[in-house]
């Protein structure tokens, strides 16, 4: 962190920082090695897997296939490149290869099903080791800094990068490798001088598509308007400058089209209507958090609910009927919260990214809930899961779209479930790791693992 007297650093406290970075890293080795003993027991899928270069975006693609002669299903991931210059950008799409489960809730773990070496533990249905492989790459213009799928068509992909632009990719129009060492997006959108992280495409506005940047705009264009344009970029239909610093975040609201949250580091949340020609006034605003705000996301299932995520290390939950005052406050992280993401199969359930190297599984339906003093040290009661398994801190977090029953897949087995617990978690340590928590923990049947069987360090 610079000083903010600008004076030169002593010998003795360069010598104490380079101290302090030394015991940081031991912390988290020793950490994850507990991780690491003790993730049979957590986990009904664990599928850790080395990117050449970190990615900064992940998000599963809607389509599952369940192949009934193999003992996996096929699922794909959205991801990109940060390479820092150092060599090509990509877009990318990986496959994922998750075993199949004898059913949703099966719980049929040891140790004997965990790879130490790997980092993958799989179900004794499964045959082979889990693999992700990257199957296809498009060139673009400096990292990607967040990809996501136009919802209505899988195939048209908006990318963020570095130069505040807006990349269109269709997919289907580009090979599985570059044939050139050109950079050739379908549409190009121009609008944001300065890059940013907020991109989302809406779910019931066809091809309307918003991102959000360090120029302290948001902009909000017609994608579809731009394919009947040919050459130079498609300025954006609107610009909302309402924010005084950074917007970190946007979100579509999931029934409502003309509606819209931003988030920023002015610690301020924005909701906005399209429809509204004040295009400097969002239509509610609050003062949402202590420090900068970093995501936002509405909620799929209750159109009056909505999260955001602060650099205080607490996730809001507000109702935007009564925006004055918070409903509820989710509190454990130790670090940042970056990244928010509903569950796509239990209306209550989301998860959270941290700086603290740590993603979160919460259950708003268990606010309130009793607790005994020994669970209460673990966590409020709505706090679900905890994955440790990342050494770096997170880039992005996301879950498989649904449960898939491969016993109803054309000349099926049976079994081979998907449970819809399946989550996907990238981190800065080019670590991309896909996991569903034991069965154990949302379903509460099968075995219980009791406190004594989980190890420690004997250290």
């Amino acid at each position: 962190m610079p000083r903010s007297d600008n004076s030169p650093v002593p010998y003795e406290e360069e010598e104490d920082a380079e101290m302090d970075g030394e015991n940081a890293n031991k912390v988290v080795n020793e950490e994850y090695k507990i991780w690491k003993k003790n993730a049979p027991y957590l986990y009904d899928t664990l599928i850790t897997h080395a990117l050449d270069w970190p990615t900064l975006t992940c998000e599963w693609f809607p389509d599952t296939e369940c192949p009934p002669d193999k003992p996996y299903s096929i699922s794909r991931l959205l991801l990109g490149t940060h390479t820092s210059r150092q060599s090509k950008d990509y877009l990318q799409i990986a496959t994922v290869h998750i075993p199949k489960r004898i059913s949703p809730t099966s719980d049929s773990l040891s140790r004997d099903n965990y790879d130490e070496d790997t980092g993958e533990l799989h179900t004794t249905s499964a045959g082979p080791a889990p693999r992700i492989q990257i199957t296809q790459r498009m060139l673009h213009d400096g990292e990607v800094n967040r990809a996501r799928y136009m919802p209505q068509n899988p195939n048209i992909l908006a990318t963020k990068s570095v130069s505040g632009r807006v990349f269109i990719y269709d997919r289907t129009k580009h090979p599985s490798e570059p044939d050139s060492d050109a950079m050739r997006p379908d549409v190009t959108l121009v609008g944001q001088t300065m890059e940013g992280y907020g991109l989302g495409w809406s779910k019931c506005w066809e091809g309307h598509v918003l991102s959000s940047g360090e120029d302290t705009t948001v902009c909000h264009w017609d994608v579809q308007a731009g394919y009947s344009k040919t050459g130079g970029g498609v300025e954006p239909v609107d610009v909302f400058r309402g924010h005084g610093s950074v917007v970190g975040d946007v979100s579509w609201h999931a029934t409502q089209q003309n509606v819209f949250a931003s988030v920023g580091d002015d610690k301020q949340l924005f909701i906005w209507d399209t429809r509204d020609p004040a295009r400097t006034k969002p239509k509610q605003r609050v003062t949402a958090h202590d420090r900068e705000i970093l995501a936002v996301s509405f909620c799929p299932s209750n159109e009056n609910l909505i999260l955001t995520g602060s650099s205080d290390k607490t996730i809001g939950i507000w109702d935007t009927r009564t925006l004055s005052h918070r409903l509820h406050s989710l509190e454990s992280h130790r670090d940042e919260v970056l990244q928010l993401a509903w569950s796509p199969t239990s209306p209550t359930v989301l998860a959270s990214a941290s700086s603290d190297r740590r993603i979160h599984i919460w259950d708003l339906a268990r606010i309130g809930e009793e607790q005994s003093p020994d669970d209460a040290e673990d966590g409020p009661p709505e706090l679900m899961f905890i994955h440790g398994g990342h050494t770096g801190r997170p880039t992005d977090v996301c879950w498989c779209p649904g449960s898939v029953d491969a016993s109803k897949a054309e000349g099926g087995k049976g079994g081979g479930d998907l449970s819809g617990w399946e989550v996907a978690s990238a981190a800065e340590d080019n670590v991309l790791m896909v996991w569903s928590m034991s069965a154990n923990i949302w379903a509460g049947e099968g075995k219980v693992v009791d406190e004594e069987e989980l190890e420690v360090d004997d250290d």
